[in-house]
């Protein structure tokens, strides 16, 4: 089998796995938060039920739609998200499409998947979408700042200790963990980002506090208050999707430890073991991101978690660059 036809099967395997495993999670989250507030919650497999009703049932088009970015912006968002698991390496097995820029590479397609559903949403030609995409548009900007300062930082400390590997890289992330690169005031910087990045998981998947593009109480769904049937199965996926990918890019960033080097394994119990260690700790980082905060807070206003992205996770961010930058230059 050629290399190009053996990464065009390892992708649609990848694609299915990972469609699998965002519907997965997205059963357990609704479990716990239901036992988090004391009730019993849906089936396990009630995401996986309500996509397969949504696909069955017609994908109706507003009168006053932009018909072909309204039928178009479902599959794009999905298909960029769906592309983004290619750069991600998975345990000990490397990423399909690896490159020098990952990093980057994954947050544009993060960006990209998002503007899709803004624009499906403006295209939709309602009001309260049209507001829902304006929401969505300003909680971008807002999010964006902490995200960058991480990036950034992370892939400056890697590139000053010599980290072999290109310093935005997942792959270099993983080879070295961070946490060995710094002393005492750098692994203050380090955690610093750590919960800066995590702050801004909750916006990227547009879930509670951050779900203020849909804010179902007040403008019936937002971008997707037209959406129905298929398409709208397609952004359910999508959000799932976009789930999975934030807390699986926090993994090999601030996680990378291996289980099988722990217990010095090798071939392919070595793989098995790390790539479902992966997986465990996706769905931890899900667990804490998400679930918990989702549970304990109530939807933020516009206003609120704009201030909160350029303050106080902006704030976090800039203060871990601080402590990290000291650690380098003068410890």
């Amino acid at each position: 089998m050629s290399p190009l036809l053996t990464k065009i099967v390892s992708g649609f395997a990848l694609f299915c796995l990972v469609i699998l495993i965002a519907l997965l999670y997205e059963g357990v989250d609704r479990i716990v938060h239901a036992r988090m507030q004391r009730r019993f919650g849906p089936p396990l497999l009630q995401p996986f039920y309500d996509v397969i009703k949504l696909l069955g049932k017609e994908s109706i088009v507003p009168r006053r739609a932009v018909r072909a970015v309204f039928q178009a912006s479902p599959w794009m968002a999905m298909a960029l998200t769906l592309l983004i698991f290619l750069y991600i390496p998975i345990g000990s097995i490397p990423p399909i499409l690896a490159g020098n820029g990952d990093i980057i590479l994954i947050l544009y397609l993060l960006a990209a998947s998002a503007v899709m559903m803004v624009i499906g949403g403006f295209a939709s030609g309602s009001p309260y979408a049209n507001v829902g995409s304006q929401r969505e548009m300003v909680l971008m900007m807002s999010y964006e700042l902490p995200l960058a300062l991480v990036v950034l930082t992370l892939a400056w400390l890697v590139y000053k200790r010599g980290v072999p590997g290109a310093p935005f890289s997942l792959e270099t992330f993983v080879s070295v963990p961070v946490w060995n690169t710094v002393g005492l005031i750098g692994g203050m910087g380090i955690f610093a980002l750590l919960l800066s990045l995590l702050g801004v998981v909750p916006a990227e998947v547009g879930k509670v506090p951050m779900d203020i593009a849909e804010a179902k109480t007040e403008i019936l769904e937002g971008f997707l208050a037209e959406y129905s049937g298929r398409n709208l199965a397609l952004f359910k996926l999508t959000f799932a999707l976009r789930s999975l990918a934030m807390s699986a890019l926090l993994v090999p960033l601030f996680f990378p430890f291996s289980l099988g080097k722990l217990f010095g394994l090798n071939g392919a119990s070595f793989v098995l073991v790390d790539f479902i260690w992966f997986w465990v700790k996706v769905f931890l980082v899900q667990i804490v991101a998400i679930t918990v905060v989702r549970t304990m807070y109530g939807r933020f206003k516009i206003w609120q978690a704009s201030q909160f992205y350029w303050f106080q996770m902006g704030g976090l961010a800039l203060a871990g660059m601080v402590l990290v930058t000291l650690d380098v230059m003068f410890f």
